[in-house]
């Protein structure tokens, strides 16, 4: 299959080119500005072809020859491209997470292929309880733009005429058996500045719980429905009734206490104070940590506040896959890749063993 890939040199898109090219596929790779395909490991992928384009411009910016040649030679989009921050101005989701969705789907519907939207299970908002894949998308009560600017994007999608899927991950991160991730944003920076202290106190709901997902389930789930399509898509007649909406997630929500308690459990880290909502007030925070609040962590207080438990049966039932347990072991796998890539401190134990200290 001949297959277009947007955001192909991010997080996710380059596992995800791995994994085609690795299964026979021939891939296109579309970048913005780095052309440097990698997979999760950090190992270059063998792309047939990689192309620089903006998708928050009409036609990626190309000229008219190129967005139709570019249309007519593929047969799938993957649509990966999008902005991940959570402190964005509303104009910044909107060009790229909702006009650059606008454009994917003018260059698919110009070439006739099929569009599979990579999203984010969070569109079902602040909800709580059991979140099925074909429930319908709120119009309001998202935490944040980057939330309520994907759900735009699947309107998008779901408007569009072409035969579509939707893969929604959740919180994505380390490789499921080592905790291995080759790059550090979003979430990460949030769990960083809680492990080392700076940020001590986070407010949470009693009953709130996170889903982690690991970017292999994530990624290898993307290429099942990619090479289902002919099942997955929304009007599929193999597929009476699917919603062409799949959740790739843990299924197994972590409650944050279980998820910081992991944290404090290296001598290390500080396990922060979780304290209620109502009881929470920033300003009383000492400077620096009001600053670091404000700027990273508080950006992700509301996902310590929910309880969304997301129901993957569609995808299960298309793939045949689940996601392999995840609680504090799997927890403790990310943190140990964490501090053996430095990205977190080693005690001083172990920093002692391995210098022969005494």
């Amino acid at each position: 299959m001949r297959i277009l890939v947007t955001g192909a040199a991010g997080l996710v898109g380059g596992e995800v080119c791995a994994r085609l090219v690795a299964a026979g596929h021939s891939v296109t790779a579309l970048v913005h500005r780095n052309r440097d395909i990698c997979a999760n490991d950090n190992s270059p992928v063998a792309v047939a072809h990689i192309l620089s384009g903006d998708v928050s411009q009409d036609r990626f910016g190309w000229e008219e020859a190129e967005f139709a040649r570019v249309a007519e030679s593929h047969d799938l989009l993957i649509h990966c491209a999008a902005t991940v921050r959570f402190d964005l101005e509303e104009d910044d989701y909107r060009a790229v997470n909702v006009g650059g969705t606008a454009n994917a789907l003018a260059l698919a519907k110009a070439g006739g292929m099929r569009f599979l939207h990579v999203s984010t299970a969070y569109v079902c908002g602040t909800r709580d309880g059991v979140i099925r894949e074909g429930d319908p998308l709120p119009e309001s009560g998202f935490a944040n733009g980057y939330e309520a600017s994907k759900a735009a994007g699947e309107r998008l999608v779901k408007r569009s005429g072409l035969d579509w899927a939707i893969a929604r991950p959740s919180i994505v991160v380390g490789e499921h058996a080592s905790g291995a991730i080759r790059q550090f944003d979003t979430t990460y920076a949030a769990f960083k500045l809680i492990a080392e202290g700076r940020v001590r106190h986070m407010p949470a709901r009693k009953g709130a719980t996170l889903d982690f997902v690991p970017i292999d389930h994530v990624a290898g789930g993307i290429v099942a429905i990619a090479e289902r399509m002919d099942a997955a898509t929304a009007d599929s007649p193999s597929r009476d009734g699917s919603s062409g909406v799949y959740h790739l997630v843990s299924g197994q929500p972590l409650p944050v206490e279980r998820f910081t308690g992991a944290i404090g459990a290296y001598p290390q880290f500080h396990e922060p104070d979780l304290v209620a909502p109502e009881d929470f007030d920033p300003a009383q925070l000492p400077a620096l940590e009001r600053r670091l609040f404000r700027r990273v962590a508080g950006l992700y207080a509301s996902y310590f506040q929910r309880d969304p438990h997301f129901d993957d049966a569609g995808f299960r039932a298309l793939t045949g896959r689940s996601c392999p347990e995840t609680g504090e072991a799997y927890i403790r796998r990310l943190i140990d890749h964490c501090i053996a890539v430095g990205f977190l401190p080693a005690s001083e134990c172990a920093d002692s063993a391995l210098t022969g200290a005494t």
